[in-house]
């Protein structure tokens, strides 16, 4: 008897089990099925959105990763493009989260190139802080270009970027108060949707202002030089990642809407040409930005990467000899260290300067022929946090662009597939199932909180120095770690060029 109790009990015992098992089964599907419906309904993120409930892993092991990295993997600070400290700032500043750190710096101070800014005894106060100067680009134009902006949004191109990208850059610029490039694939609906000011590019294949024989189309130039947004127009002669080599738009992201803006045919492979076939010199360069102009009425510059530098001195004579209302309006000048969705790697890796070299070499020669006032300097190259920024500010640059920090701000997480059509955050992909997680209305707002977060940053480190605000930083107040780990002022490595009296 006892023993038929015991099979009894055992017996109830298995039932019990097997429908808490199925009822806990029932449970996880239940969760699994409801998470899914919140993932795929909500427009906030759009990994969980593109891949529902296993997106949610990503945010688990970025979370854990902290902590396993210390043991296991790379530091914060060891990663390329962007190492992880870079990324978490634009993050945080994207979310207007608290950017304040515990405990001490992840940052090796005396490794060789680091930047340290030096402190005053006597820092400004926040009541006597200015807001950013405001600087007036092209002033011998009919429609000259007055902006206080300091960050900006570098130019990628539609087509390159998806239509919800360049929608949520648009509005966050807008929001903002900064300006955004449109690339050099032409100025498309979405751009001027999102009401930002905008600078339209102009690359070796002349997109969106080119003729049927691939030329200029002054026409198209005053076309599009009548919408009030578009501000300036910036010729394109190289960018960091491929400097001497044209874009490269794959033919899966040729569609019809993308030819038709750009002037093309659709679903065929679009390769720009290595450089504008028109200019063979700085006297072609000239003559090109002046017909530019006079169709426009709006500021011209040019865009590039400086390798050989003798060529600077050709350009400056010539615009001496000209007359300095013929010069370029700007110069942006990009790092050999620059983003873009395709490029060979022996361009992106191994050819031109990086900005660390090439910009004070640029400003010292507009100080050499007396041409830094009139000329604006626009740099771009992995500037995507308050250091890098400051940091081209002392050298003297005028406005910095970033094309990498504002992908970021969107979501990006350098997944390294800008050029598959597979961006798994929408960004770079035309694939309609992956747009849908970029709600540009949502991402807008983080796009201006980086812009305006960075700005605030940039101006700490300038009050921290005694400036007023950060245009006011000069060479001296920051210095650049050498070989042997103490630092150099880097008024001391570039010295100033006085300009002729």
């Amino acid at each position: 008897m006892q023993d038929i109790n015991i099979a009894e009990f055992l017996l109830t015992a298995l039932e019990v089990m097997s429908a808490l098992f199925i009822f806990v089964i029932g449970l996880i599907v239940l969760a699994i099925i409801i998470t899914f419906i919140l993932d795929v309904t909500q427009n906030k993120q759009a990994i969980r959105r593109n891949y529902p409930v296993i997106g949610r892993f990503r945010y688990l092991f970025e979370t854990l990763g902290e902590f396993f990295r210390q043991y296991f993997f790379a530091m914060d600070r060891e990663e390329l493009p962007f190492n992880r400290a870079q990324r978490s700032w634009v993050y945080r500043a994207a979310k207007n989260a608290p950017n304040t750190q515990a405990f001490g710096s992840t940052r090796d101070l005396s490794f060789p190139g680091t930047v340290l800014f030096v402190n005053c005894p006597f820092p400004t106060l926040d009541e006597d802080a200015v807001k950013n100067k405001s600087i007036t680009i092209g002033e011998y134009c009919a429609h000259p270009y007055t902006t206080n902006s300091l960050i900006n949004i570098s130019g990628m191109s539609y087509g390159a970027i998806s239509k919800p990208a360049v929608l949520a850059l648009s509005r966050g610029a807008y929001q903002a108060g900064c300006w955004m490039n449109t690339g050099e694939g032409g100025l498309s609906p979405w751009h001027l949707e999102g009401g930002a000011d905008l600078v339209m590019q102009i690359g070796t294949a002349k997109y969106g202002v080119r003729d049927k024989a691939g030329g200029l189309d002054v026409d198209k130039i005053k076309e599009i030089a009548a919408h009030p947004q578009v501000k300036m127009f910036e010729l394109k002669l190289s960018q960091g990642a491929k400097p001497g080599k044209g874009g490269i738009l794959p033919s899966e992201k040729v569609t019809k809407e993308i030819a038709k803006i750009r002037g093309i045919t659709a679903y065929k492979a679009s390769i720009s040409p290595n450089r504008h076939p028109e200019i063979n010199s700085v006297d072609d360069l000239l003559d090109m930005l002046q017909k530019i102009r006079q169709a426009a009425g709006k500021p011209v510059g040019f865009k590039m990467v400086l390798g050989a530098y003798g060529w600077l001195d050709g350009l400056m004579q010539a615009i001496k000899k000209r007359g300095i209302e013929q010069a370029p309006d700007f110069i942006t000048l990009d790092s050999a260290d620059g983003g873009t969705g395709a490029a060979p790697m022996s361009l992106m890796d191994d050819v031109g300067l990086p900005l660390r070299e090439s910009l004070p070499k640029l400003i010292d020669k507009l100080n050499e022929y007396g041409l830094r006032d009139r000329i604006k300097v626009i740099c771009s190259g992995k500037l995507i946090t308050p250091t890098e920024v400051a940091w081209a500010l002392c050298v003297g640059a005028d406005f910095i662009t970033s094309a990498r920090g504002f992908m970021f701000s969107l979501g990006c997480i350098q997944a390294l597939q800008c050029n598959r059509n597979t961006c798994p955050t929408g960004i770079t992909t035309h694939n309609k199932r992956l747009q849908k997680g970029l709600n540009p209305e949502h991402k807008a707002v983080r796009v201006a909180h980086f812009a305006k977060n960075i700005n605030h940053e940039v101006g700490i480190i300038a009050h921290s120095c005694g400036v007023k605000e950060p245009r006011q930083l000069k060479r001296f107040h920051a210095r650049i770690v050498t070989e042997n780990g103490l630092s150099i002022g880097l008024d001391e490595l570039h010295p100033d060029v006085k300009p002729p009296i």
